[in-house]
């Protein structure tokens, strides 16, 4: 059986000197293998296609397996430090582990967590309507349960 540690060396070892990043590899017990990658930029489906022959190379003849590598889904949450890296300025949806959510726009990222400019209403005295103001809020990633980039077709 092909292994998910053996997988990731090759991937690490295809992509050295580039600006493309690991996100996941899996490798199930049928031998199927999914890698998914990314770079800052966006990657490409010839990248894709490169980093896949070089896998194949590697792994050879000697089992039988599926191989898909691909870029992670629009939709898909983080799994990576680099993915929010690459997400700064854009709208998120974060939800911690305590169950509450926030949307706003990834201002940065640092090795301990994020900060999130978030929309906050607020009443001010004297005032019958709530007022919108914008905050930075921090969060930790041991706080962080998932977050996913906000996708607005209008």
């Amino acid at each position: 059986m092909i292994s998910k540690d053996g997988v990731r060396k090759i991937v690490l070892s295809g992509i050295e000197g580039t600006s493309i990043f690991p996100v996941d590899v899996k490798v199930d017990t049928s031998n199927k293998i999914l890698v998914e990658v990314d770079k800052p930029e966006g990657i490409t489906i010839d990248e894709c296609a490169s980093l896949s022959r070089t896998i194949r190379e590697a792994l050879g003849e000697t089992e039988d397996f599926d191989l898909e590598v691909s870029s992670p889904g629009a939709t898909s949450a983080f799994k990576v430090i680099d993915q929010y890296r690459k997400n700064c300025g854009r709208a998120v949806e974060v939800v911690c582990k305590d169950g509450q959510k926030h949307n706003g726009v990834l201002q940065s990222v640092d090795d301990d967590g994020i900060m999130l400019e978030v929309t906050v209403k607020t009443k001010t005295a004297g005032q019958k309507r709530l007022h919108a103001e914008q905050q930075v809020m921090p969060l930790i990633f041991s706080d962080i349960k998932s977050t996913k980039v906000i996708i607005n077709f209008s």
